[in-house]
């Protein structure tokens, strides 16, 4: 049994593949099925290591990005993606997958694109409220569509499309608050805010704790994923700005968490501040309060759309980008953090909007379709 894994080129993408991958293993195992061989083909692996951990070979193949503004990039990416349209047919033909399983992006137009040449079986999952536009197309002749959100529904046809909710690895199931204090160093003295800006970084975002911080410092402790390429930069400014030792003591800053880092970082946290990609339903999952600061300029406007649907469930409270200030900051945090009642509401809507079985839905539908093509 082959399962063929594609994504486009970030965490977005690549992380929920993954825990479905662990979710096929699961699956193969409660049936006494051989263990299946299991690839992931893309322009980059994200995360080598999680690829070796998981046995899961990597093919190169590459991809040009198609962007949503004008750029002589686009030129140079269009040979990029016949390029890969011309690779991935080789890589396609001797590989011979029994299913595919694509989570959208640039860089799974050319494996689709091949797979349906050949009927190799399809299935997508969709993250976002509004499709991207390699599912949209994909769609089309798909064997099966889950999607992570209801309201996408009405851009698919229903008789192949279910909602399933986000695949969200297990390794980030929270911890003791106990083991994540000591492991992170954190006092545990005042409540904890977590801010995630994705594995590169949310430069507003960092701007916005930086401004912050001397009062956030005041009431709380502050865990900050600045992104590998801000770590040092951030750093030398909050020497700057922040004197005081027992209130620099106050603030952990890490250029990349791990699975591990951040799930102790989760089982700490009081409240979490976040984009509005898939790292909702790990909020979700964790089931904190949250304050998410969507992409302003995203495709079709589909962080926007995710955050305010976040807010209907009742997950979290959303802050736009054009209105992002300190003072409004500020405001929501202790809205939230001084008030239990909002807390315990946010906590409880979290529980009902995270679909804990995801993963294991889209596995065991890979491994029955695999087994019908084999």
């Amino acid at each position: 049994m082959k399962i063929l894994l594609t994504g486009g080129s970030s965490g977005g993408h690549f992380y929920p593949l993954m825990a479905v991958a662990d979710d096929v293993h699961r699956v193969v195992r409660s049936r006494n099925i051989l263990t299946p061989r299991i690839f992931f083909m893309a322009d980059k692996s994200i995360d080598d290591l999680g690829l070796r951990s998981r046995k899961i070979q990597f093919i190169k193949i590459p991809a040009g990005k198609k962007r949503i503004y004008f750029s002589f990039l686009n030129i140079l990416d269009f040979f990029k993606t016949l390029l890969g349209v011309i690779v991935a047919f080789w890589k396609i033909f001797w590989l011979f997958p029994d299913v595919v399983f694509s989570k959208g992006g640039y860089s799974s137009f050319p494996v689709l694109f091949w797979a349906r040449f050949f009927r190799i079986p399809i299935v997508i999952h969709e993250s976002d409220i509004s499709p991207g536009r390699a599912n949209l197309w994909a769609s089309k002749f798909a064997s099966r569509i889950a999607i992570a959100y209801p309201e996408t529904a009405r851009y698919f046809d229903s008789k192949k499309t279910a909602w399933v909710g986000l695949p969200v690895r297990s390794s980030l199931k929270k911890r003791s608050r106990e083991e994540g204090l000591k492991m992170l160093g954190l006092s545990g003295d005042r409540p904890i805010i977590l801010v995630l800006g994705g594995s590169l970084g949310a430069e507003k975002i960092n701007d916005l704790i930086i401004q912050a911080l001397p009062d956030l410092l005041q009431k709380y402790e502050v865990i900050h994923q600045t992104g590998k390429n801000n770590f040092e930069k951030i750093n030398r400014l909050v020497d700057v700005i922040i004197s005081d030792k027992e209130l620099k003591k106050r603030y952990h800053s890490f250029d990349y968490l791990s699975d591990s880092a951040l799930a102790l970082s989760a089982s700490v946290s009081d409240l979490i501040v976040t984009r509005a990609g898939s790292a909702l339903f790990e909020v979700a999952m964790w089931q904190v309060p949250s304050i998410v600061i969507p992409i302003s300029e995203s495709h079709d406007d589909h962080q926007r759309k995710n955050a305010y649907a976040f807010m209907k469930a009742g997950c979290g409270v959303v802050i736009e980008e054009a209105n992002l200030s300190v003072r409004i900051f500020n405001d929501e945090l202790d809205r939230i953090l001084e008030n239990p009642d909002i807390s315990n509401l946010m906590k409880k809507a979290c529980e009902k909007f995270f679909h804990k079985d995801a993963g294991l839905k889209i596995a065991s539908l890979l491994v029955d379709i695999a087994l019908e093509h084999e």
